[in-house]
């Protein structure tokens, strides 16, 4: 629930502070801005355009997240906040998706020209490096 009210909560922002999409906040001149764009595809602007399967794409991952989080077996922490994580990133461009028909990308790192992102999209890949990291750990023994 953090992870998705800070996403809303910095997209509204965003929208509200930055007027007009394009316009950019320079917080360290050519490698870091805020740049208010809007992205109709999926992370970094891959199938742009794709916003009516997308939307259902991401209401899908969600419910299953869901779902799995109530029906699944019992995690650990880390594993948990993983599946927190892309659950609340997947909700958060899911709602753009459906509210607005484009998700709120915002977050420039012009240093390595990547693509311009949301809190949204951190929340996501910092849940699966989460679960990753939880599969490579060594499984810890129960036994006396």
């Amino acid at each position: 629930m953090v992870g998705l009210g800070l996403d809303q909560i910095t997209k509204y922002w965003v929208v509200q502070a930055f007027g007009e999409v394009g316009t950019t906040w320079p917080l360290w001149s050519e490698v870091f801005h805020f740049t208010y764009v809007t992205n109709t595809g999926a992370a970094f602007s891959f199938f742009r355009g794709g916003v009516g399967w997308l939307r259902w794409l991401s209401l899908l991952v969600s419910l299953g997240l869901i779902a799995y989080g109530w029906l699944g077996p019992k995690l650990p922490g880390v594993e948990q906040l993983g599946f927190g994580c892309i659950l609340a990133g997947a909700f958060g461009n899911g709602i753009d998706r459906f509210l607005f028909g484009y998700v709120v990308d915002f977050l420039d790192f012009r240093l390595i020209n990547f693509p311009v992102f949301n809190l949204a999209d951190v929340l996501i890949n910092l849940g699966i490096a989460l679960i990753i990291f939880a599969s490579l750990r060594p499984q810890r023994s129960h036994h006396r």
